[in-house]
């Protein structure tokens, strides 16, 4: 069935007057009344019965009218419907925060001053690829295998130094060795976070071993518990943010090159990707000048 004629259809039902129904569609009669055969020869029925000058629905008729309206209200209504799906799509961007969630955080809150109504779906799923933009860690990134997404990747280096209480124990030193820390408690993230396998990688390789005594999945309890000299912990360069240097001092490591990447990927999987793409930007633009004011 052509939705055009199921169109006539119902208009014609509706005034019970082809002439009539002709004008309002804003075609001639005859081909109003050809378009209503055709729909009856493909439905093997009749819809409609000469009654005087005006024509009537048949039962079957009626029963049809009733079935088909709600159906054609609501594909005539599909349209503008789709177009707010793309229009609230473009207007939500969806993050899988993998890493540097402190740092990505504040970069929404501040991106929302310039673009308010702008949403975001934060989740961290290391097994979805149902994402716009995401943002991982690596030792070292691998490289970037082309797929039938049309895809964007920034990667990014960061130093991770070791955090220790500004004591006096500490306080005069820039670098340590961690072999100097078989004792030493060490505060760190859970097991499940990237940074933590990173870290844990670059230990294995030196024949290090930490002893944790407080783990946790907030980077800012981290921060806390070091800095109140409860243990040392690694500490990203720039992505957690500012250092309180009255309580914290950063150590680079001499025992290897302890550092990360950051890979933010961009996916254009929407019909508008043009907000999506200016955070995008702007995460990028904001992640390479706090590395740069390091």
């Amino acid at each position: 069935m052509e939705l055009t004629h199921l169109k006539y259809f119902l208009e014609v039902a509706r005034t019970e007057h082809v002439t009539q129904s002709a004008k309002t569609l804003c075609i001639v009669q005859p081909a109003l009344t050809h378009a209503l055969h055709k729909l009856e020869d493909e439905l093997g029925v009749k819809l409609f019965k000469t009654q005087g000058r005006n024509i009537k629905l048949t039962d079957i008729g009626e029963y049809f009218y009733k079935k088909v309206k709600p159906l054609y209200e609501d594909i005539e209504a599909l349209p503008a419907q789709l177009r707010a799906m793309e229009s609230e799509q473009s207007a939500t961007v969806n993050l899988n925060v993998l890493a540097a969630s402190t740092f990505v955080t504040n970069a929404v809150i501040l991106y929302k001053k310039n673009d308010p109504d702008l949403r975001f779906n934060l989740v961290q799923n290391e097994e979805t690829t149902l994402y716009d933009i995401c943002v991982r860690t690596y030792a070292k990134a691998p490289a970037i295998a082309k797929n039938e997404h049309d895809e964007e990747n920034f990667i990014c280096s960061e130093n991770i130094y070791l955090a220790v209480p500004n004591t006096p124990l500490y306080k005069k030193r820039d670098t340590i060795s961690l072999k100097e820390l078989k004792e030493t408690n060490f505060i760190g993230l859970y097991g499940s976070k990237q940074l933590r396998s990173i870290c844990n990688e670059y230990c294995e390789r030196i024949g290090f071993k930490t002893r944790i005594i407080f783990e946790s999945d907030n980077a800012l309890a981290v921060k806390d518990a070091i800095a109140s000299g409860i243990g040392v912990g690694f500490w990203p360069e720039f992505s957690w943010g500012h250092v309180d240097r009255r309580r914290i001092r950063l150590l680079k490591i001499t025992d290897a090159e302890f550092k990360r990447d950051i890979v933010i990927t961009l996916r254009r999987n929407k019909q508008d990707n043009s907000r999506t793409e200016k955070f995008f930007r702007f995460l990028t633009g904001h992640i390479a000048r706090c590395r740069r004011r390091r």
